[in-house]
């Protein structure tokens, strides 16, 4: 027993590693993360956009990359981006320390979201399109205003989580190697269980993995819990709406000769929103 702690829990090489897997390993893995996942969500929302396009030229682009993205392991990715292009070409990246990495993180990321943020745009009831169209707004402005709101929200708990899932594809960045202080978590552990000759980095390692995943992934369980709520009181909402545009029709309305008319103008957004909340409201009830 004491040899199981000796190799696996050894206190003296725990406090050799910190606070270095915190200021340097935890920090960099951080970086990693946010980059990419920044990086990785504008290439998922231009690839989402391309994807739902009336135009083949922007589809099957679009269907190519994320197809061929989500089909090559990110390991081959990652090594691809790493090496390939600056053996193939002698180019060096700018940023060393971050940029190869973040960069091949955010290509394979951005497949990923592209198809989140489809699923989400096509979720969205077509009577919103309809409605918006109704009131004169065109598909652009329709996108912007009306359906990508809507569609982000439909789509915020699988974000999360795919989040969490890059947080981890971080460790593995440990192949392309790193300069001084660029070290992951996981890079930070290996190099000190190899300095050790002792498992204990490595186990230290997984435990400053679970201390930022543990939280995160209860993060999306809530947000999945609240919008899942959130969707029960929108269907309620949009029966009110559909309730009070059949009692609206079934009223005769007289045109009012003290206002004086208004020209056509361009509709608001708050207006188009209305009126897509009701008609898709009507759509989805049974009259």
């Amino acid at each position: 027993m004491e040899g199981f702690f000796d190799e696996f829990l050894n206190p003296r090489i725990m406090r050799d590693m910190f606070p270095g897997v915190l200021t340097e390993g935890a920090k960099n893995t951080l970086v990693f993360t946010v980059f990419s996942f920044t990086g990785g969500l504008a290439l998922g929302l231009l690839l989402a956009l391309m994807r739902v396009s009336r135009s083949r030229a922007l589809r099957w682009p679009s269907a190519v990359y994320t197809d061929l993205l989500r089909g090559l392991p990110a390991l081959l990715t990652i090594v691809f981006i790493g090496f390939g292009i600056p053996i193939a070409t002698g180019w060096q990246f700018p940023f060393p320390r971050y940029f190869p990495g973040c960069l091949a993180l955010s290509m394979v990321a951005g497949a990923y979201i592209a198809e989140t943020i489809r699923a989400g745009i096509e979720g969205v009831p077509r009577g919103q399109w309809e409605a918006a169209r109704a009131v004169g707004m065109d598909d652009r402005t329709t996108m912007r205003l009306i359906v990508l709101p809507q569609a982000f929200r439909l789509v915020v708990p699988p974000l999360t989580n795919e989040l969490v899932l890059l947080f981890k594809d971080t460790s593995l960045l440990a192949i392309l190697g790193t300069v001084a202080g660029g070290k992951e978590i996981l890079k930070f552990g290996r190099d000190f269980a190899n300095a050790t000759s002792n498992t204990t980095p490595l186990v230290v390692a997984g435990l400053a993995y679970l201390v930022i995943t543990l939280p995160m992934i209860r993060v999306v369980g809530l947000l999945e819990r609240r919008y899942r709520s959130g969707g029960r009181g929108q269907s309620t909402g949009s029966s009110t709406s559909a309730a009070r545009a059949r009692k609206a029709r079934s009223t005769p309305s007289f045109p009012s000769t003290s206002k004086r008319r208004s020209g056509p103008g361009r509709p608001s957004p708050a207006s188009a929103l209305s009126v897509a909340s009701t008609v898709a409201g009507s759509t989805s009830s049974p009259g």
